[in-house]
Formats: C-alpha cells, structure tokens, sequence
C-alpha cells in the first residue's frame, strides 16, 4: 500500500468533472447506504464545487472525497451541510477522511458558516467517532430516515462564540483535532442550545 505521503489533496474542479464525477459515484456508491443519480452530485457540485475535496493518490486515482454546501438556513444562520464522504476501504485509519472533512470545515470557516450539520447512520460508529473527535454534537436522533430503515443522528458543529472551533496555531492546520468540548460546555448559553434534546 502507498505511503501517507504519496497521497495528495485537491479541491473539485468543474472543468474536470468527466473524470471526477464518474470516480466519486463509484467511491461513494461502495460506502453510502443512499443511491444517489448524477443530478444530486451536479446539484452540489455546479452550486459548491468549491466545498468538495479529494483526496488522490500517485497514480491520481480518487481514494477518498468528502462532498458539501454552505446556505442561509431558514433565512437564519449560514449553515454548512457535509452531504457525503467516503475513502476506499484499503486506506481507511490512515487520517484520509478526518483530513477531507477539516477542509471543508475551514471552506466553510472563511464562507462565514455559522454551524455545520451531517446525518451519520445510528450504526456507523467509525464515522459517529470521526465526527465527534471534531467537535460535533449529537442533536437530533432522526426514526428510519435512510431508504434501508436505518435511523440517523443528526450532529452539529457550532462555529460561532468558539464553540466547535478548529484551526490551530499548529504549522500543520490540519495535526490533530482539538479536545472535544464537552456537551454541558459547548451547549451552556448558547443560542441553539434548545435545538431538541441532545442525545
């Protein structure tokens, strides 16, 4: 297997999408429990190619991608949606998606995001760690809301008032993350801290 160094990180081009956009369906068909057709990938990425990264290796093959939006919500807060991320299974536990999904977050960070949501399956504990090691909080447990009957959590990532924050003065902004804020922390006088029950 290639060495952690012989992988590279680019941000979605549109002028490539005939050789991006048949990858990412394949990569992400194998790992997401939703099919998804060629007009959810275009909805997000002709609006907020800009919030996609992948992940490549030397040969330039796509070995993982993470897939997002950032829009006012309900004419309130601006909120980042991370939609989809995969990485092939032979490089998983190597930072691959953690690193994707830091990306996007500080893409969001510098297009003023106010928070940052995602819906993980109840039984997909590798990805439930992945996010919460990044600051995300259980708010809302959603009943069989995946086409195969499966329940998700909703989790949110406050980035206002530095709650849920992640750059670092680290050489490398994307080392490891931060502490998890604990939820008594991160939720006490919060604005959203009334969204639901936190799980």
């Amino acid at each position: 297997m290639n060495a952690p160094s012989d992988l590279h990180y680019v941000r979605y081009d549109n002028s490539r999408e005939n050789e991006f956009v048949p990858a990412m369906r394949q990569l992400i068909s194998k790992d997401l429990s939703e099919p998804y057709s060629i007009y959810v990938y275009r909805y997000f990425l002709y609006q907020w190619g800009d919030l996609c990264f992948l992940a490549m290796d030397d040969k330039n093959e796509m070995v993982g991608v993470v897939v997002s939006k950032l829009e006012p919500h309900r004419d309130g807060p601006m909120r980042g949606y991370i939609a989809m991320l995969a990485v092939r299974e032979e490089y998983r536990g190597r930072g691959i998606a953690t690193k994707l999904v830091r990306m996007a977050i500080d893409a969001m960070i510098e297009r003023d995001a106010d928070e940052i949501v995602l819906e993980t399956e109840i039984t997909n504990t590798a990805a439930m760690k992945l996010y919460e090691r990044l600051g995300f909080l259980r708010s809302k447990q959603l009943h069989r809301y995946y086409l195969n009957g499966n329940s998700a959590y909703r989790l949110v990532l406050y980035l206002k008032e530095g709650v849920g924050a992640i750059r670092t003065a680290l050489v490398d902004p994307y080392g490891p993350p931060p502490p998890v804020p604990s939820i008594p922390d991160a939720c006490m006088g919060h604005p959203y801290s009334n969204m639901g029950s936190l799980i």
